[in-house]
């Protein structure tokens, strides 16, 4: 078995919300972008236990370039107790808060790709502001909520460079499918007309930045 099925194999089982499909485009599409801009600069916003950062850290390697995967590791709203994607296993003996980064750490550990996706740990907006590289590729799945979803975006859409890729992850064109926000930013990047739709399948769009 090849290294990138051994690690598209291995991500399948890495806890996480990201369907196969959707997984494996995700892994497709940046390596198809990391083939024309290779040693690039990747980003993700929303990491949880890493299944995500398993799928674009394979494409990363692949193709040189080297994934950020950004976040606070204290869970999203919705994955808080009593609500619907609540994991007591993940849960922090010491202060009662969700922590994923050790699961984090472990899958890329397993995965050996330290050397390819850099943990990045705080706000994602403190983080922001102080993140000045151009990004090639970026990939928002953080936050739901309205406030949070938005902030990553205008945080972040701005630092993708002429010719990057901007993918969304849970966006859903009915309200009964799931949360607005991911829908409405993605919306938003189309109606500014610096982005351009180039793909999706399930819920993740892909768009290319084209001023």
């Amino acid at each position: 078995m090849s290294r990138r099925s051994e690690l598209l194999a291995y991500a399948e089982g890495v806890k996480g919300f990201m369907p196969t499909n959707e997984g494996l485009a995700l892994h497709d599409y940046a390596r198809a972008h990391g083939e024309q801009v290779s040693g690039g600069t990747w980003l993700e916003v929303g990491a949880w236990c890493g299944k995500s950062a398993v799928y674009i850290g394979s494409a990363a390697e692949e193709t040189g370039a080297v994934l950020y995967s950004l976040d606070h590791h204290h869970g999203s709203e919705e994955n808080q107790a009593g609500w619907e994607h609540f994991d007591p296993t993940l849960v922090d003996p010491v202060d009662g808060r969700l922590n994923t980064l050790p699961t984090w750490q472990r899958t890329i550990a397993d995965a050996k790709l330290e050397a390819t996706v850099i943990g990045l740990v705080g706000p994602s907006i403190v983080v922001a502001k102080h993140f000045a590289q151009p990004l090639d590729v970026l990939f928002i799945d953080g936050g739901h909520g309205k406030e949070v979803a938005w902030a990553d975006y205008e945080a972040w859409t701005p630092k993708i460079a002429a010719g990057g890729l901007l993918l969304i992850h849970d966006v859903f064109p009915n309200p009964a499918d799931g949360g607005r926000p991911p829908y409405e930013i993605y919306l938003a990047a189309l109606e500014s007309g610096k982005f351009e739709e180039i793909g999706d399948e399930g819920s993740l769009r892909v768009l290319r930045r084209v001023s």
